[in-house]
């Protein structure tokens, strides 16, 4: 499957959307786009499994908070850095989407993925600190 650029940064852009949307209905949790609001993301991941339980670690259910949120942070670090969305075919089976900034790519929903599912002591928001230190002039 080919995904077009700007159908990729338009896709992103929703799911962003759909964070900000979802932490507010859900938690109460305002998310705006800023660097400080990233912090709120670790508490928002831990807080479907307080809510939903294990509902929230459904196969489904993980897909879509980790694509989301990873899109939120994402596109924080886009508009305070840059970088291009890229869609990694390279395993079929399990395609994924990354943030492309110069010779670095982060995986934000990636980040996610390990809080929400494999260890709540990691943060969303030291990844997140890491990839703009890696930018640092």
């Amino acid at each position: 499957m080919r995904v077009q650029q700007h159908e990729l940064d338009q896709l992103m852009k929703e799911c962003a959307s759909d964070a900000v949307q979802t932490a507010e209905e859900e938690f109460n949790v305002k998310l705006d786009l800023t660097q400080d609001s990233v912090a709120n993301v670790d508490d928002v991941l831990l807080s479907f499994v307080d809510k939903y339980h294990d509902k929230a670690l459904e196969d489904n259910a993980v897909f879509t908070i980790c694509n989301i949120y990873g899109a939120y942070i994402g596109e924080v670090f886009k508009k305070m850095i840059g970088g291009t969305w890229r869609y990694d075919q390279s395993n079929p089976d399990a395609p994924f989407v990354v943030l492309d900034v110069n010779e670095n790519s982060y995986a934000f929903s990636g980040i996610c993925y390990e809080r929400l599912v494999n260890n709540s002591n990691i943060s969303v928001k030291a990844y997140f600190d890491k990839a703009l230190a890696n930018h640092a002039q």
